[in-house]
């Protein structure tokens, strides 16, 4: 009987997914020893978007939720998603600034790190594999999985080769669109397998309705563990429910080893506190295999339709969704996943609405110009060009780090003239991913944390987005709210 390793996401990614990333820690916290009990090989808690709601939206700090987990869990592996060079932010930060968010998140209760970049470019994970694999801890290498001509079986298996030589304990195939079909599954499961000798693993979603049978798949393929949760905050936009998993086993010479009775106590406390939530919750429900054309995220979807009816064009989302394909070939076929999904459909709106690349986002020059990586593909010569005039720069090939050289004395020099900041690195930290939320958060911290139901509702973090074109003559504003932060950028007509 092979076990079959579980990562429960109840603790990050299914709030994440499902209901905005607003669940409280107070909401989380009963259900702790139930989960710690189970017999997970880990349990997701932290990173993601986890890290910006709670000091945006929830008063609470980060670290402290952290320090509080590993706390109530001493039993399992606690484990978090880091977005590689970009950290948990929306942009790549210089070396010495990843060194020390890993260790500092090594050191407050992470053991596992799942360490992915929205390109697959691995130079844009090493420093942060590295600064893992320094501080004694799990380093997991995650591919993110797409579709697209040129992502192929053997270029994914490829691309885990290399994140196993930088020096990963594990490889995860990352799906954040549930676009992995089963056979498909099982074809990149086997070809990973043939290619590497740590643990594979398999993270996926479940709203196309496939999924599950794409664990199964992968399990005969010989993938070692799978990501699900715990079916109070399951399916939809979500993930596949932890004891429908367990049972599916039974009888095919393959086991969980966990023990579900605490696991449907930590079910039942969820649903209890789920309906206080409702003004968060997902309206996307049931299973959506436009998906598999589209290749557009639920969030992503609804992110243009909002961009649409702010500019009274609703009735031009077809164009749209028959644009975004065409820029996302454009830049290289980039994987639709968090910050690229934004750039991309944020670009293909503004194609529709004012003409194939009259205008351009900041943001999508610089995807172009390899200042975010390099995707596989190379991006059309004729719009490098266009962005290269806008942008006044030249395309690199350098990674993008090697540009930046910010140094934790000067973030902390600044940090230390914001009322509220407590000293610490941890501190430092968190006005180097946000700064401009962390002076708020740092001034209203001694208020203690904030029930985001009994307050108005603010905008979404991590599951939406939202952009506003404001046209000011010869330019526009384009105001985007990527995971609830505010970018501007103004956008003048290209020559």
């Amino acid at each position: 009987m092979k076990k079959i390793n579980v990562t429960d996401l109840i603790l990050r990614d299914a709030h994440q997914s499902l209901m905005a990333t607003r669940m409280t820690f107070d909401d989380m916290a009963p259900a702790c020893a139930d989960l710690d009990s189970a017999g997970y090989w880990s349990l997701e808690c932290w990173g993601g978007a986890t890290f910006d709601s709670c000091i945006r939206f929830l008063n609470e700090d980060p670290w402290e939720r952290l320090r509080k987990f590993k706390k109530l869990m001493p039993k399992t592996p606690l484990q978090m998603l880091l977005r590689g060079q970009n950290l948990l932010g929306y942009r790549h930060y210089g070396d010495e600034i990843v060194d020390r968010f890993v260790a500092k998140a090594a050191e407050n209760g992470i053991d596992v790190f799942r360490v992915f970049d929205a390109l697959n470019d691995p130079r844009n994970v090493e420093r942060a594999i590295a600064a893992v694999k320094k501080a004694g801890k799990h380093a997991q290498g995650a591919v993110s999985y797409t579709v697209s001509p040129v992502h192929t079986v053997e270029a994914f298996a490829d691309l885990a080769a290399q994140y196993e030589a930088i020096g990963c304990d594990s490889i995860c195939i990352k799906d954040m669109a549930a676009l992995i079909k089963p056979q498909v599954a099982y074809d990149l499961v086997k070809a990973i397998k043939g290619k590497v000798k740590i643990p594979v693993f398999l993270h996926t979603h479940s709203t196309t309705g496939v999924t599950m049978v794409s664990l199964m798949k992968a399990i005969e393929a010989g993938c070692d563990g799978v990501d699900t949760s715990v079916s109070a905050l399951s399916l939809g936009t979500g993930h596949n429910p932890t004891e429908s998993f367990h049972e599916m086993l039974e009888g095919t010479g393959y086991e969980t080893g966990l023990d579900v009775r605490p696991i449907l106590r930590a079910r039942d406390h969820f649903k209890k506190v789920l309906p206080k939530y409702s003004e968060f919750l997902t309206k996307t429900v049931g299973a959506n295999t436009d998906l598999f054309v589209s290749q557009i995220p639920g969030g992503m979807l609804s992110n243009l339709e909002s961009q649409l009816k702010q500019q009274k064009a609703g009735h031009r989302l077809q164009e749209v969704l028959d644009e975004v394909p065409r820029v996302r070939k454009d830049a290289g076929y980039p994987p639709l996943v968090t910050p690229s999904s934004q750039i991309v459909g944020t670009q293909a709106v503004l194609n529709v609405l004012m003409g194939r690349y009259k205008q351009m986002s900041g943001e999508f020059q610089n995807m172009v110009l390899g200042y975010y990586g390099k995707n596989i593909a190379a991006p059309a010569p004729e719009v490098v060009a266009m962005a290269a005039e806008k942008a006044g720069k030249q395309p690199i090939e350098c990674r993008p780090a090697d540009l930046i050289h910010e140094k934790f004395d000067d973030l902390k020099a600044e940090a230390m003239k914001l009322e509220g900041f407590n000293g610490s690195d941890e501190d430092v930290l968190t006005y180097a991913c946000f700064p401009q939320v962390a002076p708020k958060f740092f001034k209203t911290r001694h208020e203690g944390p904030k029930d985001p139901t009994t307050a108005k509702p603010a905008a979404s973090a991590a599951q939406t987005a939202s952009t506003t074109l404001k046209p000011t003559g010869k330019s526009v504003d384009v105001v985007m709210t990527v995971n609830g932060q505010r970018h501007t950028v103004k956008v003048e007509t290209l020559s």
